[in-house]
């Protein structure tokens, strides 16, 4: 599976748009909790009040109710799958047996 999608998950949303954006000039779409960046190649979303502030890397997967059951099956945990999101698709955070936070991504 390729990384299909990003997350930056930051304490404070305002202050991480400004710096991605004058980083790597992307330009930033607002919407209702956060918004994403036009990265040209990675849809890449920004919420804020993020407790462990981080980059997650999302990965492209066929069947995202599979996945999820397989990440449970080895030891991960996985949230539910959402609900699908016009443009973006479903998502499912996860964390492997040693707590490493990644997700999966249905489109």
């Amino acid at each position: 599976m390729k990384p299909a999608y990003l997350e930056i998950g930051a304490p404070n949303d305002e202050q991480a748009r400004a710096f991605f954006e004058k980083l790597f000039e992307w330009q930033f779409t607002p919407m209702e909790n956060g918004g994403w960046f036009d990265t040209g190649e990675i849809k890449t979303g920004l919420h804020g009040k993020d407790d462990r502030p981080a980059i997650v890397v999302y990965f492209d997967v066929p069947n995202i109710e599979a996945a999820v059951a397989k990440v449970r099956q080895l030891g991960g945990t996985a949230d539910n799958p959402t609900p699908e999101e016009p443009g973006f698709g479903r998502f499912s955070t996860c964390i492997d047996p040693q707590g490493v936070r990644f997700g999966l991504r249905q489109d």
